[in-house]
């Protein structure tokens, strides 16, 4: 068996309730320079919303944004994994299903998140993607 997600996943994502406005998300994604936010509700993952998700489904959808909240915009069917599952079995769930990060489930709780960015840092430091990976956010 090959690496386990615990050992290169980025632990303690951020997870905010589905009320929660997209403009609070935007602002903890800039605090914490991620990319990325789950949307939790009554314990449970219902969601996840990217930054891309804010820009493609708010700001060009939506003339007046105080009102937007997460579950507004969230991308409702999250790919997940076990914090145990080998990398390779992850990256091939995220390309069958077309993702470019997945949430990584414990007992039904998250408790990290798995990107595209994660498994160039991992696998290829030297490729442009783990160069941009791995460069401080410009933000």
């Amino acid at each position: 068996m090959g690496q386990a997600l615990r050992e290169v996943m980025t632990a303690n994502p951020v997870a905010l309730p589905g009320d929660t406005a997209v403009r609070q998300a935007a602002v903890k994604m800039r605090e914490r320079g991620i990319g990325d936010v789950l949307v939790v509700d009554d314990g449970e993952l219902t969601g996840i919303v990217t930054d891309r998700d804010i820009v493609v489904r708010a700001v060009a959808e939506q003339d007046d944004l105080a009102g937007c909240v997460l579950r507004d915009v969230c991308s409702s069917e999250v790919v997940t994994a076990s914090p145990d599952e080998d990398i390779d079995a992850a990256l091939d769930r995220m390309r069958e299903n077309a993702v470019r990060r997945i949430v990584v489930v414990d007992k039904g709780k998250p408790v990290g998140v798995f990107s595209l960015g994660d498994a160039a840092l991992e696998r290829d430091q030297d490729s442009a993607l783990g160069d941009i990976s791995s460069a401080t956010a410009n933000s």
